[in-house]
């Protein structure tokens, strides 16, 4: 059972078979022959669905994915001093190392008055993780759209976790992963006002990225944006979690939604009373539910998270707490086998 979907979810048939249409027009989209130029009819068509999809008025780099996007945002975009939040995906901090961190508060939110401040300089560059990745929380990007708009400078909105789930806020730039609500891997999409926004960087994509399009891939993207529904997930499928909630509060153990900002059911963070959070992804598997400690990309490295450092939990609770997230195709019966699970290693 996969209870990881903040990593990755399922492909949707849809998207399967979108993909599959795609592997018909085998050719390059950028050579000039008769098969490339279809080839490129269809890539164009797939970045259509796309900003249809979304609901996107601007102009869609496709992507290897989310970390690509990233880096190619906070590499080639045409601002001053890149200022990121504590709390942002590794592949973002990866990509601005030198970048100044803004902090955020006990609930996550980040603190919009240090932002104000922050934002006083020549056309700074503010990157936000729409939906946190190991806790859920959700930011109030309307809010901090707002405030960096007002002092000329760009907002990058790391979507990749709230994309096909819910709307896109508003910002210049979008992060876009296509596996995180059941596209295939190895696509995704910077979504860019105007290209004016950013330096090229390489030949294809109009000249803003390297490498051969990837048509079977970003069409199965368009897929499976298509065929995501609202809501993402049926809260029905969700209620079994109340059983944890209720427990974790009378027993000792943390449900970190109770201290968030805005938090989003689909992500869930979660600390059992006694049991360190290597230990119950293990416990997990051996169950045979897959669940993790911290983001993918991260939870290998077993350190404290850098997400619940900046939020100033408690570091014996950071080292129990585990993330289980919902896709599009979780049941109910999975939920509750989850949550048989946990209670049985709460009382461990």
């Amino acid at each position: 059972m996969y209870l990881d979907h903040a990593a990755t979810t399922p492909l949707r048939p849809e998207a399967r078979a979108a993909m599959e249409e795609g592997f018909d027009l085998w050719a390059n989209p950028s050579s000039p022959h008769a098969e490339g130029r279809k080839a490129r009819a269809a890539l164009e068509d797939a970045r259509e669905r796309v900003k249809q999809a979304l609901a996107w008025k601007g102009e869609v780099i496709f992507t290897s994915g989310a970390s690509e996007a990233a880096a190619l945002a906070l590499g080639h975009a045409k601002a001053g001093a890149r200022l990121l939040s504590a709390v942002e995906h590794d592949a973002i901090l990866k990509a601005a190392p030198d970048a100044e961190r803004l902090p955020v508060r006990p609930d996550g939110a980040l603190d919009l008055e240090i932002l104000t401040e922050a934002v006083q300089r020549e056309r700074p560059l503010v990157a936000v993780q729409h939906i946190n990745s190991e806790t859920g929380n959700h930011q109030d990007l309307a809010a901090i759209s707002g405030i960096v708009q007002q002092a000329g400078g760009l907002l990058l909105a790391d979507c990749a976790q709230s994309a096909g789930k819910l709307a896109l806020p508003p910002c210049d730039m979008a992060i876009v992963s296509a596996h995180k609500f059941g596209g295939p891997i190895g696509i995704g999409a910077l979504l860019v006002k105007d290209f004016a926004m950013l330096e090229p960087a390489g030949g294809q994509e109009r000249g803003y990225r390297r490498g051969t399009e990837n048509l079977p891939a970003a069409a199965g993207m368009a897929a499976a944006l298509e065929a995501a529904h609202s809501p993402y997930l049926d809260p029905f499928v969700l209620d079994p979690l109340d059983a944890i909630v209720a427990h974790c509060r009378e027993s000792g153990g943390k449900f970190l939604s109770d201290r968030l900002s805005d938090p989003t059911p689909y992500i869930r963070a979660i600390a059992t009373p006694k049991m360190s959070g290597s230990a119950q992804v293990m416990r997990f598997d051996m169950a045979g539910i897959s669940v993790s400690q911290g983001s993918a990309c991260s939870s290998g490295t077993m350190k404290t998270s850098h997400v619940l450092q900046a939020m100033q939990v408690e570091p014996e609770v950071a080292d129990r707490t585990i993330r289980a997230s919902f896709g599009w195709n979780t049941t109910r019966e999975e939920v509750e086998r989850f949550c048989e699970v946990w209670l049985e290693l709460a009382k461990a």
